[in-house]
């Protein structure tokens, strides 16, 4: 790992230190708020909450390995946070600074038993992408194919419980964690296991062989990188080079490739869901690239969700009755979820206008660019807030819902003016 966090002592020490800051500001905070009216208190805490979520942001964005990327997961699932912190932590998205290469040649050496040099004909020392637990460089074996190979930076899974148990307390301490401690529990326990996956490339190597041949057997224009076992370990993983535009390129060709690209990954999205129950859940659109002739490579299958068939069956339920407007249906299957505190409370007329903003970009010929559906739903926002404690972020639903949406604003930068009804009835074909 790198310098500034190197030692399991000094990382402890500096998200200790974050931590005891985090509560002293708090703290102080109360004390100030004692005689305060309510609007005062409010824009305390907001700027309360600012402050933490930018000091969160620069303690973990220092800190390479699991830490920033709890801090990147936390991200992915910002609705259990105020809306400061949420916009604070969500830098940490971002690329992370690559590391020395004599580490990272170490690392390969290390995980392969062998010399660099007489594993590879050919190795990169500079990597095209770096990440929180690892980085992508570009390399060619003996046999002279060209391939990529994701290198885990060294000591990054032993750092991972003790930095998750910190970051938990920091959260704890500002309390601004929106759900109970069962659910806090719940959230964290899925947090941790969806890193320890991302840990081991062992894990995310069969992800890749299973997705790949879910897909082939489905759509041949779908491409999902080949994984070369002997070049790979637990801390190593070595894929076929798989080369297409960017999203950004994509949005310059003609509307109907657009479209036809747009469907496929809408397509690809809900067969994972509904009919293989795992997904690929990081929708981020440097994990995708596109083709001339519309077919569209998925990359990163480091973060995927497996469902289980009930909780699929809520989802086609709740479908169902959202394109009828059953709201009693609706609030039985949200319960069922845990996506809803209390039934009967949000209003009727609420969930119409809800419903019919979600369902416009799946169901109308519907031009992303306009995003008329976004715009009216910022605007739903504002009517529906004294009702918002009736929902509560659930475990079985967070990705999903991030999943869907990050896909949404993919569309948007791809641009597309479509009707996806048909690809939404071939999903979730209706009952009668």
């Amino acid at each position: 790992m790198s310098k500034n966090a190197s030692t399991p002592g000094r990382r402890f020490m500096k998200l200790a230190s974050m931590t005891a800051s985090i509560a002293t500001k708090t703290v102080s905070n109360s004390i100030r708020n004692l005689t305060a009216d309510e609007e005062q208190k409010n824009e305390a805490r907001s700027k309360l909450f600012q402050d933490i979520g930018v000091q969160i942001a620069d303690t973990l964005g220092e800190m390479k390995g699991a830490v920033m990327k709890v801090g990147q997961i936390a991200s992915q699932y910002k609705d259990i946070f105020p809306p400061e912190v949420a916009r604070a932590i969500a830098k940490l998205q971002r690329q992370a600074p690559a590391m020395p290469f004599s580490d990272i040649k170490l690392q390969v050496e290390k995980e392969l038993g062998k010399p660099l040099e007489k594993v590879f004909k050919s190795f990169d020392e500079k990597p095209f992408a770096a990440a929180s637990i690892g980085q992508v460089h570009k390399a060619v074996l003996p046999n002279g194919e060209e391939v990529v190979v994701k290198v885990q930076y060294p000591g990054v899974d032993e750092a991972c419980e003790s930095d998750l148990k910190q970051v938990r307390l920091a959260l704890r301490l500002m309390g601004v964690l929106k759900v109970d401690k069962k659910l806090q529990d719940r959230l964290f326990k899925e947090i941790q296991d969806s890193l320890q996956e991302e840990l081991n490339y062992e894990i995310e190597a069969q992800n890749l062989q299973v997705f790949k041949t879910f897909h082939q057997a489905l759509d041949h224009k779908i491409i999902i990188p080949r994984v070369f076992p002997e070049y790979s370990s637990r801390r190593i993983l070595t894929l076929s080079l798989e080369k297409g535009e960017s999203i950004e390129t994509a949005s310059t060709w003609d509307l109907a490739l657009r479209n036809e690209i747009g469907e496929r990954l809408i397509r690809a999205l809900g067969q994972q869901i509904f009919f293989l129950k795992r997904f690929h859940c990081d929708p981020h659109p440097g994990n995708f690239a596109f083709k001339a002739d519309g077919s569209v490579i998925i990359y990163d299958f480091g973060g995927v969700k497996t469902l289980n068939n009930d909780i699929v069956e809520h989802f086609k339920a709740l479908v169902r009755a959202g394109r009828k407007y059953d709201i009693p249906e609706i609030e039985k299957h949200l319960t069922a979820l845990d996506a809803l505190a209390e039934t009967g409370q949000f209003p009727d007329e609420l969930y119409k206008a809800w419903l019919e903003v979600l369902l416009r970009p799946l169901t109308t010929n519907y031009d992303f660019v306009e995003n008329s559906a976004h715009h009216d739903g910022v605007k739903l926002v504002k009517k529906s807030l004294k009702y918002w404690d009736v929902f509560k972020p659930s475990p079985d639903t967070l990705m999903v819902n991030r999943t869907i949406s990050g896909h949404y604003w993919n569309l948007i930068h791809l641009k597309v003016h479509d009707n996806l009804n048909n690809i939404f009835n071939e999903l979730i074909p209706p009952l009668d």
